[in-house]
């Protein structure tokens, strides 16, 4: 009697299923991208330079403390009023010397936008949260600033162009691949804003 073979398993296609399914895993996953505050670091002064001095009036002092709990010059406040406090700090113009801002030119106060620095302290029981969100307003703070100095700036002859434009919506546009804007006046014009409102926070622990 003939033997009969054992019949056998095309196992070809079951490697293409197994490379679609492949495939479909590595576009369906998502990675996590670790995320972190965005900032740049001063850059580091000559030796034979001499140093700053700085007026305690120019320096805005935000702490948070072991609690949470948030102390602007030394007093209590809630974080919603903090971005407003930051902004009248910054825009105060004390000195006169700055002619775009609508601040009260308290004497006793910040002198100009480029002068004022903002220190932001915490200790080492501030939660992570409350941290992150004292940040988001301070660069708030900034933000509404900048984003005012945009609209006055796009409402001129030179910067029409950038007309009804804020200033986060520059910097947006800036980097869009697909804007068809002139890119080159857009940049010098972001600049012109960082010059005229820096960010200078301080953190210290």
């Amino acid at each position: 009697m003939a033997k009969r073979s054992a019949p056998e398993v095309n196992a070809g296609s079951m490697a293409d299923i197994a490379f679609l399914l492949l495939i479909f895993f590595l576009v369906t996953t998502t990675i996590e991208k670790d995320s972190g505050i965005n900032r740049k670091l001063p850059p580091i002064q000559p030796p034979d330079q001499e140093p700053v001095i700085l007026k305690q009036k120019n320096i805005f002092t935000v702490l948070i403390n072991g609690k949470d709990q948030l102390l602007v010059e030394d007093e209590l406040m809630e974080l919603k009023d903090l971005r407003k406090a930051a902004v009248e700090f910054l825009d105060n113009g004390g000195d006169g010397s700055c002619t775009y801002c609508k601040g009260k030119k308290d004497i006793h106060s910040s002198d100009n936008p480029d002068k004022a620095i903002i220190s932001l302290k915490n200790e080492r029981e501030t939660s992570y949260a409350a941290y992150i969100s004292v940040q988001n307003e301070l660069v708030g703070a900034y933000n509404d600033l900048r984003n005012r100095r945009a609209l006055e700036l796009g409402s001129t002859a030179k910067w029409s162009q950038f007309r009804d434009m804020n200033f986060v919506e520059m910097q947006d546009n800036h980097k869009d691949v697909r804007f068809t804007g002139n890119k080159t006046k857009l940049k010098e014009l972001i600049d012109q804003i960082k010059i005229e409102i820096p960010l200078k926070l301080s953190e210290v622990q």
